[in-house]
């Protein structure tokens, strides 16, 4: 049973499996994208975000813990150095996981773990999110001259007014069949009024 027992072993002992990790944290550190079986990728995430966290405080100590973690003095300079900087201002979760298929000789599910401020493609993305920007009413109002504001103004309180009073329905009834009758003869009548009068 594997009671209280959260870490993933993957097929590995103890020893082998830090120095799996160290690897491919020290790959994907130098690389900023490695491709890995699904299972790897999880476990090195859980891995190597806390040293990227630790990686933003650059001080004799923090350098020392990496150093003890990844085994690299090339790496953890570039991590301090390239790395650290780019990252300063992301509160958590540098890496992604990206799912990648099937790997062809025994069907491993693999993925692509990447560090997020190093792809050119989705950061593009929210830079164009973010430099959206909105008007605002009282921006627009002051650089209108007074003159057509105040007609605005007018403008809207004479429709305020119409929304307000609601038009009665007037019911318009059709006229009987003798009163339709009826009509045409006195419009005729009328015709000839206008011509004695010419």
């Amino acid at each position: 049973m594997r009671h209280n027992n959260k870490t993933k072993s993957l097929g590995r002992k103890a020893g082998h499996r830090r120095a799996l990790m160290a690897n491919l944290a020290s790959s994907l550190i130098e690389h900023k994208r490695i491709n890995t079986t699904l299972a790897k990728g999880k476990t090195l995430r859980r891995y190597v975000e806390p040293l990227l966290t630790k990686a933003k405080k650059d001080t004799t100590h923090s350098r020392r813990v990496v150093f003890g973690y990844l085994q690299n003095k090339e790496v953890v300079a570039e991590l301090f150095r390239d790395v650290a900087p780019k990252i300063a201002d992301r509160p958590g979760g540098y890496t992604r996981v990206i799912k990648t298929g099937y790997r062809k000789g025994d069907g491993a599910e693999m993925c692509m773990i990447e560090l997020v401020d190093y792809n050119d493609i989705y950061g593009a993305e929210t830079k164009k999110k973010t430099t959206r920007r909105r008007r605002k009413k009282s921006s627009d109002e002051a650089t209108k001259p007074a003159a057509e504001t105040k007609a605005a103004v007018e403008e809207a309180e004479v429709v305020e007014e119409v929304k307000e009073t609601p038009a009665p329905e007037a019911k318009v009834e059709e006229p009987k069949a003798e009163e339709k009758k009826e009509a045409p003869k006195a419009e005729a009548d009328s015709k000839e009024e206008d011509k004695d009068k010419d």
